[in-house]
């Protein structure tokens, strides 16, 4: 039985807690769960679910959502907010991307199996909870820890869900990303395997409107991204109606209009050495510029190719160490301007 839709319907006041979903255990007896806080307000109103960690190492969105569980005051909230800060917390205790005990990419397992690997059988747990509760949910990531990145968006389009696009655009404007990518669910010529298994995609499925956050950097706690996240919640908590802006935290107004990303790509190394930036992450490189040089051991210098168009750089690499066929650059390479409605 779900037990945070459970205690948000407790006709029983104003109140905050927190709790662990049981999962499974480990050979040592040490249980697998899932933690969770949730504040439920005076009133009743919608529910806006914060997910902290897909990946192991995505840290930002973690410390930004259980401050905002923290700061929020359960007698001025009308509905409720949940956190759950880690679905995947074994790969959070290796500090890596992927749980080791199967090597899965948990967003890619999505809605679960609860008879299957343990990742399986996290997102089979999470799932359980999110569903018929949930009204908006975040779901909350980082850029490889290799790589800077300003704060973007990533949204899929069901096309099945009764959520609309229009629905989905407005819910991240509060957070104003500079760019907003459109991912193909197939992941042609962006990322192999499952899209359509991504935490997000299936909370669409469901009929919860739903995104990806990404914070900057894996593996870091880097405190202007984690404002902008914080500062984005609380705008779309008052945008949903949950709370009221106040002089003391007045919102901060949502963007009117997003930059939709189409197509993204990768601009990889062809030759091994120190990677040497031209350019910051989130600048547009125009085409036939460089977006930096690699260092040889011999002390030779060799531009990376110019970009045949036009780009703007989602994630750009900050380890210079680099191998013939390593990831430069997350580069968008179509975009328009749409209107938030």
């Amino acid at each position: 039985m779900p037990i945070i839709g459970d205690w948000l319907r407790q006709q029983s006041g104003p109140a905050r807690t927190s709790g662990q979903l049981p999962v499974g255990s480990m050979a040592s007896g040490m249980s697998v769960t899932l933690p969770y806080v949730a504040v439920r307000g005076a009133q009743p109103g919608r529910t806006l679910w914060l997910h902290g960690q897909v990946h192991g190492d995505e840290i930002n969105g973690m410390v930004a959502a259980l401050r905002f569980a923290r700061s929020l005051d359960p007698a001025t909230l009308r509905g409720n907010v949940v956190v759950t800060p880690t679905g995947n917390p074994q790969a959070l205790d290796a500090r890596r991307k992927r749980n080791p005990y199967d090597e899965l990419d948990l967003d890619q397992t999505y809605p679960g199996n609860a008879g299957g690997l343990v990742s399986e059988r996290l997102a089979h747990a999470l799932m359980a909870e999110i569903r018929g509760v949930a009204d908006v949910l975040i779901n909350l990531h980082t850029m490889n820890p290799l790589f800077d990145a300003r704060p973007y968006t990533v949204y899929k389009v069901h096309p099945d869900s009764r959520v609309t696009e229009a629905d989905v655009l407005a819910a991240m404007a509060p957070f104003h990303p500079h760019v907003a990518c459109q991912q193909d669910v197939g992941g042609k010529g962006e990322l192999p395997g499952n899209i359509a298994g991504a935490l997000d995609y299936q909370c669409l499925a469901a009929g919860i409107c739903a995104f990806m956050l990404e914070l900057g950097s894996g593996s870091r706690f880097e405190a202007d991204n984690i404002d902008v996240a914080e500062t984005g919640f609380h705008t779309l908590a008052v945008q949903m109606g949950m709370l009221d802006a106040t002089p003391a935290r007045p919102a901060r107004p949502a963007a009117t209009s997003l930059r939709r990303v189409r197509r993204r790509g990768w601009i990889t190394a062809d030759e091994g050495g120190l990677f040497l930036p031209a350019a910051r992450a989130g600048d547009l490189v125009p085409e036939g510029a460089s977006i930096g040089d690699t260092l040889k051991l011999d002390a030779s210098l060799t531009p990376v190719k110019p970009l045949s168009r036009d780009g703007v750089l989602i994630g750009l690499r900050s380890d210079p160490v680099v191998h013939t066929g390593e990831r430069l650059a997350f580069v968008a390479w179509e975009w328009d301007t749409v209107s938030v409605p």
